[in-house]
């Protein structure tokens, strides 16, 4: 399977350092399957802490191969963010999805998931299934 059949994950993170970091876990244990478009929104666009809605769009269309976007975040004004782009209609390519899931679990299992073949449904589904696992 090519990575023009698979959903683009889009990881929006107030540190650029992060967003980066959880990309490459994520990635990691995918395993041997095909490699998902993956790419880190992170910081602000000078670098320092926050989020930028052009470096979400930007990310957003890196990954886009016409099967969706699933975008996840880690605190509240990056979800404000994609949501206001959502909003906007325009911003990001159709269909992008904000997923509601833990940031480190959900992205590995949204990019495992995503690199099945999985459509953008059971991408969101298995991410947001991340809030489920325990560690004790």
């Amino acid at each position: 399977m090519s990575d023009e059949q698979l959903v683009g994950i889009v990881l929006v993170s107030h540190s650029a350092a992060v967003a980066a970091s959880v990309a490459e876990l994520a990635k990691g244990l995918a395993g041997g399957g095909p490699a998902v478009p993956v790419a880190a929104a992170g910081g602000a666009g000078g670098g320092g802490l926050g989020t930028s809605s052009e470096l979400i769009a930007a990310a957003a269309a890196s990954v886009d191969r016409g099967a969706g976007v699933a975008v996840l975040t880690d605190l509240g004004s990056a979800v404000l963010t994609v949501k206001a782009l959502l909003a906007e209609g325009d911003e990001l390519p159709e269909p992008t999805r904000l997923v509601d899931a833990p940031f480190v679990e959900g992205a590995v299992a949204a990019v495992v998931t995503a690199s099945t073949g999985a459509d953008l449904a059971a991408v969101e589904a298995a991410a947001t299934e991340a809030y489920a696992y325990r560690k004790v």
